[in-house]
């Protein structure tokens, strides 16, 4: 499946999808495929990420100046990074180390409008 998104979007898109299957299954009791409610979230997730202005500079998402989220998909995957955050080490190590390292990187500055 080719999302159009270059190789650090793409694996935050795949680090993404790993945790709101994570948070899926252990919340939702799923059997290895997500819910409507999270397959919709996820959706929204990559839609986001297609479209996010800073492309392969983009930080993660807790240090953007930019919140893409709408406010209730904000809160959904709050709740999926807080249930899925701490249990990703031992289900996704690698995907875990990945982010924590992009975690260092600065936001680009944002551009003022003239």
């Amino acid at each position: 499946m080719s999302t159009g998104l270059g190789p650090r979007a793409e694996r935050e898109r795949r680090t993404v999808a790993k945790m709101i299957g994570v948070y899926c299954r252990g919340r939702h009791g799923g059997d290895g495929s997500l819910c409507a409610d999270c397959q919709g979230l996820l959706d929204f997730a990559t839609f986001r990420l297609q479209r996010c202005p800073h492309g392969e500079a983009k930080p993660t998402c807790a240090k953007c100046p930019i919140h893409c989220y709408k406010p209730d998909r904000r809160a959904q995957i709050r709740d999926v990074m807080r249930y899925a955050g701490p249990r990703m080490l031992l289900r996704h190590p690698w995907f875990t180390l990945r982010h924590w390292i992009d975690g260092f990187k600065d936001a680009p500055p944002r551009e003022r409008r003239a």
